[in-house]
């Protein structure tokens, strides 16, 4: 199809890719290579709403993400109390007995390497405000879209990945200065 000037193109309207086999789209891509690297990291879903726990429970399935399902705050509170590494938490605000927002302020108590995404249908401003002040470290409303979901899991993983990596360099800086210490107390009369 021409446009009124002669330049070709495709009305929104029309289907371009009828026909053709499902070829895998660029977050589908992504997606293995994000579970390549963080597979064995849970993700804790805490969400009261049968339909959206189902949802978001089959996309982890589907992405291939070790997920692990609550109903509640109290129930995502035990299985995070049970993952012994970092972990990635979606909460949803409003649940029966401890929200959301509970939930984030009692992981960050406890100092504990959890990135938490807030999942819920409060999207104000002054909401958002809340979220993050309690501890979540990001923050997405409902209806979300698969592939924002996606990349802010990503996102959390890649922040924990950094994590455990100074973690990691920090433990090192501090087993090369002790050697340091002792080797020059022996060099160092008194």
């Amino acid at each position: 199809m021409l446009n009124t000037k002669g330049i070709p193109f495709s009305p929104p309207w029309q289907i371009s890719d009828v026909g053709k086999p499902d070829e895998p789209k660029a977050t589908e891509l992504d997606v293995r290579a994000a579970v390549a690297r963080f597979a064995q990291l849970p993700i804790i879903i805490a969400e009261d709403d049968l339909v959206s726990r189902t949802l978001i429970s089959n996309l982890m399935a589907k992405w291939g993400f070790k997920a692990v399902v609550t109903q509640d705050g109290h129930e995502a509170m035990k299985a995070l109390r049970a993952e012994s590494g970092p972990a990635l938490a979606i909460l949803d605000w409003m649940m029966p007995g401890m929200d959301g927002v509970e939930v984030c302020q009692r992981i960050r108590e406890r100092n504990k390497i959890v990135y938490v995404i807030m999942l819920t249908s409060r999207g104000t401003k002054e909401n958002i405000v809340e979220g993050l002040h309690a501890g979540a470290d990001d923050y997405l409303i409902k209806p979300f879209d698969k592939n924002e979901l996606l990349a802010r899991i990503q996102v959390g993983f890649r922040i924990l990945d950094l994590h455990r990596a100074l973690a990691a360099r920090v433990k090192e800086l501090e087993q090369a200065t002790a050697t340091n210490i002792d080797e020059l107390k022996y060099r160092i009369p008194l």
